[in-house]
């Protein structure tokens, strides 16, 4: 849960920057929230094939 805490702060501060009008913070900081979140759902995916297939009792 972590990873996708981080991946929501560096989305805020994206809004936040975006808004603001530091555009280069802004896609920064969406950059790194996009590759938390895809991080976060690889890890996600393969634990949920792992819990249906191999830890199945």
């Amino acid at each position: 849960m972590s990873i996708l805490k981080w991946a929501l702060i560096f989305f805020f501060v994206s809004i936040v920057a975006g808004i603001f009008g530091f555009t280069g913070v802004s896609a920064a900081s969406a950059d790194v929230a996009r590759a938390l979140f895809y991080i976060f759902v690889a890890i996600f995916i393969v634990l949920l094939l792992l819990g249906i297939t191999i830890f199945r009792a």
